[in-house]
């Protein structure tokens, strides 16, 4: 017996994999998939392996329910929005309570499950697990401690007596519960130049390229536990060198391609990597980006002298039919024998047969930095078990994910979204992936609705910058497409303000559409407070309610005092979650004095957020980005949205400069939408906006029309670059190598009034 899925209290019996994983031939029949399929004529070289599952004792009934939930929407929150199916409409539950649902259909269920992942987490998670194929399903589920004070410290543990792999739960058990999944697609390449032709990866090809490709890193010296930095751009090979990580138990640390050799090689040495994955060359926006010269650069730097091994994909490499646009540079690509090898090359000396690595559920699968914005990167550390049945669950419950549903997140996987909503919680769940290159106006801004026309995409998943940077042109990039296979739509990264909210679902979803608007962070590994498609009634710009296991507690900043909801302070969680962080790299003092230590026994997430009277949570942004001008404590989210509300305007960034009289003024760098004019009458309606819709205490003391504002290839505006720009400390902006255009920011120096006093 190779493997023992769902294994508890020595009793075995075999589940019926109907609710997960429907016959082949009804997926055929989806519209969404009808070009999705192609033949697979590769033979499997691993034997099936044996699946062994167990039914649950009973568990209790606990559906107490808080009166928080049943309280009236107060006259200040927003119009509600119904995207409700009709089938939530009812009131009743039909949980039978010895499994989880497949579907959260409604409101009232919703609180009947959250109120049992509450009360009996370990029951609940245990329920969680079981959507995973185990070698050894554990009997410790949850072993965890916030309290930095006790003896034990912060130690967080999650099913640590289990055993499993990642890469098996993402690709090889969908194929031996249903051969006929090999002809699936798993991943559509939709490559940053438009074209008719689809490139499509079924699950079969995949199993074959990821064992080969495992295998390469083995031949290279790669063993269970080392770190494997990873420097790759956003295509079909990227999640081949990472599920191939996850296969023989490596330690992916992903880059993001858009950072400098300095940040690479900072990464590089922080997690004592040795073997470096990279390709020749990545584009974005019609831009070509040497990615191994970069790479080459960071090698050169003494703190990367320990790599010996760099693996290098070949841009379109077995795609004549892809245009490969940076062919003539590719005679000048520096090349050191014995260090660098093409991975094309390399497949061609091993076999496909590579069994997984059997993995502890507490074995780190990645480490992620953060920007590395302010100080040393973060190198957020998460683990096999807890970060998979976290991700697993997630991306099946809120999407309202469907066997032959088309799926798209647009983020990179050099980020947290791309690892747990790109790669890990969709492939977990058997779905068909779009894998998206370029960026979303190229070569125009209809880019992001031809792709979903295309190929039937029917979940959309995006950032609030995105969205607010297409919503600034005319609509008729939108409307001139059809988007009706869309079904959900998806909003991360940062709080989406109210308008661009109302955009997204009225012009984009055309009102049909329910917006995620999630909540969560690089160190919980995945969504926190959400939506639930199609459950409840949602509100423009509110994030809603925590997602199950998720205990929220709102603190006072000055007093550090709990408040009760309705209230507004910054943002904990009292209890621990299965996708939670475990540590940073080396750092674990430093884990616990960041999250632990501001408010002893729970996790600081450095975020306001408002619980209203019907319970929903509407985030504010860091507690950080606060302005204190006069006395006043002013958060800059709630004066960018005041901005982002006149209908001029497409996006702003505020923030803070010293000021001898009131501690802090407040300059606001706003972009307008297309052709519209920049005028001083303009400029006095928005300082009025400001003070209308806030207070008269606020008021912007400059307000400078931004054309462009300086963003990571993410989307993320670097506040801390604009922060320079205006304290004026022009001399120490950083390094500005990661943004999407540096020339931005020497243009905002020019026009700041500021900078030129100085």
């Amino acid at each position: 017996m190779l493997l023992t899925s769902r294994y508890i209290h020595g009793k075995t019996t075999i589940r019926h994999l109907t609710l997960w994983h429907k016959n082949i031939i009804e997926i055929r029949r989806s519209a969404s998939l009808s070009n999705t399929f192609s033949t697979f004529h590769v033979p499997l070289t691993s034997p099936p392996l044996q699946i062994n599952r167990t039914s649950h004792h009973e568990i209790h009934t606990s559906a107490a329910s808080s009166a928080i939930w049943a309280s009236p929407l107060n006259n200040y929150q927003r119009k509600s929005v119904n995207t409700i199916r009709s089938r939530s409409l009812s009131t009743e539950t039909t949980w039978n309570e010895s499994s989880l649902p497949e579907k959260i259909k409604s409101l009232d269920e919703y609180k009947v499950l959250y109120d049992f992942s509450i009360k009996d987490p370990n029951r609940f998670w245990k329920m969680a697990a079981e959507r995973l194929d185990w070698y050894r399903f554990p009997t410790k589920i949850k072993n965890t401690e916030f309290d930095y004070r006790c003896e034990r410290g912060v130690d967080i543990k999650w099913y640590e007596d289990g055993i499993l792999n990642a890469c098996y739960n993402c690709v090889d058990r969908h194929i031996e519960h249903d051969h006929s999944t090999a002809q699936q697609v798993a991943l559509i390449f939709e490559p940053d130049t438009p074209t008719e032709s689809r490139h499509h990866v079924t699950y079969g090809e995949l199993l074959r390229d990821v064992k080969k490709f495992a295998n390469v890193l083995k031949k290279h010296g790669v063993k269970k536990g080392d770190r494997v930095t990873v420097y790759m751009p956003m295509v079909v090979e990227t999640c081949i060198a990472l599920l191939a990580c996850a296969r023989i138990g490596a330690i992916h640390s992903v880059v993001f391609g858009g950072f400098s050799a300095n940040n690479v090689a900072e990464r590089v040495s922080d997690c004592d990597s040795k073997i470096i994955i990279t390709s020749d060359f990545g584009v974005r926006g019609g831009k070509c980006s040497p990615l191994k010269a970069k790479i080459d650069q960071a090698l050169k730097m003494k703190q990367c002298s320990a790599v010996n091994t760099v693996l290098v994909f070949q841009r379109n490499h077995g795609m004549p039919e892809m245009k490969d646009d940076c062919a003539d540079l590719r005679s000048s690509l520096e090349w050191k024998d014995g260090r660098d090898f093409w991975v094309h090359e390399e497949m061609e000396k091993v076999n496909e047969i590579c069994e997984p690595e059997r993995m502890n559920a507490e074995d780190p699968l990645f480490i992620l930095y953060t920007s590395g914005s302010t100080g040393k990167p973060k190198g957020i550390v998460h683990t096999t078990g807890g970060y998979l049945t976290y991700t697993n669950l997630t991306f099946k419950y809120v999407f309202d994910y469907n066997p032959g549903d088309v799926y798209m997140c647009t983020a990179d996987v050099g980020w947290i979204t791309g690892h747990s909503y790109a790669i890990y919680g969709p492939m977990s769940n058997r779905a068909t992936t779009v894998i998206f290159e370029g960026v979303p106006t190229y070569p125009d801004v209809s880019r992001y609705w031809n792709i979903i026309d295309k190929h039937q995409v029917n979940i959309f998943y995006t950032a609030p910058t995105a969205i607010r940077s297409l919503m600034a042109h005319d609509d008729k990039y939108v409307t001139h497409t059809s988007r009706q296979s869309l079904k959900v739509l998806g909003s991360v990264g940062e709080p989406i303000n109210p308008e661009a909210w109302e955009w997204y679902h009225t012009v984009v979803g055309e009102k049909r559409c329910p917006i995620i608007d999630s909540w969560w962070q690089t160190e919980t590994g995945g969504m926190m407070i959400t939506p639930i498609a199609h459950a409840w009634e949602l509100e423009p710009g509110v994030a809603t309610l925590p997602f199950f296991g998720v205990q929220t507690k709102l603190f006072d900043k000055a007093t550090k005092k709990p408040l009760n909801p309705p209230n507004s302070g910054e943002l904990c969680i009292s209890d621990s979650w299965p996708g939670q962080a475990r540590t940073l790299y080396g750092a674990h003092e430093r884990f616990v004095d960041v999250y632990f230590k501001q408010y002893p026994n729970y996790y600081f997430t450095g975020d306001g957020c408002e619980i209203k009277e019907n319970g929903y949570h509407h985030i504010t942004g860091r507690v950080d980005d606060v302005l204190v001008i006069s006395g006043h404590n002013i958060g800059t989210a709630e004066v960018e949205a005041a901005l982002d509300h006149h209908d001029h305007v497409s996006e702003s960034a505020v923030v803070g400069y010293p000021d001898p009289k009131k501690n802090q003024g407040m300059y606001c760098f706003v972009t307008l939408k297309d052709d519209v004019e920049e005028t001083e009458e303009l400029r006095k309606q928005l300082i009025k906006l400001v003070r209308d819709m806030i207070g008269a205490h606020v008021t912007p003391d400059f307000i400078h029309f931004a054309p462009n504002l300086p963003k990571t290839r993410s989307g993320k505006i670097m506040r801390r670059i604009l922060r320079k720009i205006v304290e004026p400390d022009i001399s120490n902006l950083g390094d500005t190598s990661t943004l999407t255009d540096p020339s931005v920011v020497d243009d905002l120096i020019k026009k700041c009034p500021r900078t030129k006093r100085a």
